[in-house]
Order: structure tokens, then C-alpha cells, then sequence
């Protein structure tokens, strides 16, 4: 009984110290950061690619010196059109969060992958420098050949959207002018 209640006593005493060293470990800035790209045709041969990278801390600490680098658009496929690859910060405070935005413009056609952005900041209790990375963004099919949007589409997402709301409102209403219409042999008892 004495051994069961050593190792009761002995797990407990470890659960603790892994709760505290959890704790400990939350005590500081934590990064994270959601990259997003979108493409806009221009013309047949011109693409712009805008890029967004949102940064949040949701640690309990401020992060210091941040800095965002997305340096992996290569010069021979990209021309940065506005804006910059990368960005710093003097301050990042819990639970804020930073945006950064550039916009590219493809020089030719191909399919492309993107890293993640890397996000350098430091924590004023360690002597190097922290990183956290972004999401990586879906494969880009740059200046592909899409077929032409044909006139109706919008018809069709309106129906597939909200068809059934149209379709049962349209039996109410003939249920509706059905009961509160006269009838014709009713019309004609009365002309009787």
C-alpha cells in the first residue's frame, strides 16, 4: 500500500513539474503568421500577384525587434511593383498584430511555389534572435491559360445558391393566390 501511494505521490510531483514548465514556457512572445496570395489579370500577358502577411503575437510578452523577410520571388519570374519584400517593426505587444502588404507582376508563365515568410524577433530574457515562419501559400498557376467566364455563370451560383428559398417560396405563393383566388364555378353560382 505504501509503494502504491509512493508512486501516486512520485506521478503527481512530475505532473506538476510538467504544468509549471509549460507555464514557464508561455511566458513570452508566441508568432504566428498567416500569408495570402491573390492573382489579378490585367490583360492576357499581364498578371499582379498582391501579397499579404499577417502577423499576430498571441504569447503573454511583447516581442522586440521584428522583422519580416519573404525574399524567395525570384527576379527572373517577378518585378516587385509596390511595396517590399520585407519589413521591421520596433515592437510587437501581446495580442496585437501587424499587416504587411507588396504586389508583383509576373514576367512569365509559370507555376510557382512559395515559401513560407520568415518573422526574426527577440525576447528581451534570451540573447538570440527568435523565428517563426507563416503559412506557406497554395501553388500559383501564373499567367495560365482559364477558359473565358461564360455570360450566365452568375445565373447559375444564384440558382445553386438560393434555388431552394426560391423554389419554396414560389409554392407558397401559388398556395397562397390558389386559396384566396375566387374560383370559376364559383363565379358562375353567383351569376345565376
Amino acid at each position: 500500500m505504501a509503494d502504491c501511494a509512493r508512486k501516486f505521490l512520485l506521478a503527481t510531483v512530475l505532473a506538476l513539474l510538467c504544468f509549471s514548465w509549460t507555464i514557464a514556457a508561455s511566458d513570452g512572445p508566441f508568432i504566428v503568421a498567416h500569408k495570402k496570395a491573390a492573382l489579378t489579370r490585367l490583360k492576357s500577358d499581364i498578371e499582379r500577384i498582391s501579397i499579404s502577411i499577417d502577423i499576430y503575437n498571441e504569447g503573454s510578452a511583447t516581442a522586440y525587434d521584428v522583422s519580416l523577410y519573404d525574399d524567395n520571388w525570384s527576379q527572373d519570374v517577378f518585378e516587385i511593383v509596390a511595396g517590399n519584400t520585407s519589413m521591421s517593426w520596433e515592437r510587437l505587444d501581446a495580442g496585437a498584430s501587424l499587416s504587411h502588404s507588396f504586389e508583383l507582376e509576373a514576367k512569365k508563365k509559370t507555376v510557382f511555389y512559395g515559401a513560407p515568410a520568415v518573422i526574426t524577433f527577440r525576447i528581451p530574457t534570451k540573447a538570440a534572435l527568435q523565428e517563426a515562419f507563416s503559412t506557406p501559400i497554395l501553388p500559383l498557376d501564373i499567367l495560365a491559360d482559364r477558359p473565358p467566364e461564360k455570360k450566365f455563370d452568375w445565373a447559375k451560383k444564384l440558382m445553386a445558391k438560393y434555388g431552394s428559398l426560391i423554389s419554396v417560396i414560389s409554392i407558397v405563393v401559388l398556395f397562397v393566390y390558389l386559396i384566396a383566388s375566387p374560383s370559376k364555378s364559383n363565379a358562375a353560382k353567383k351569376k345565376r
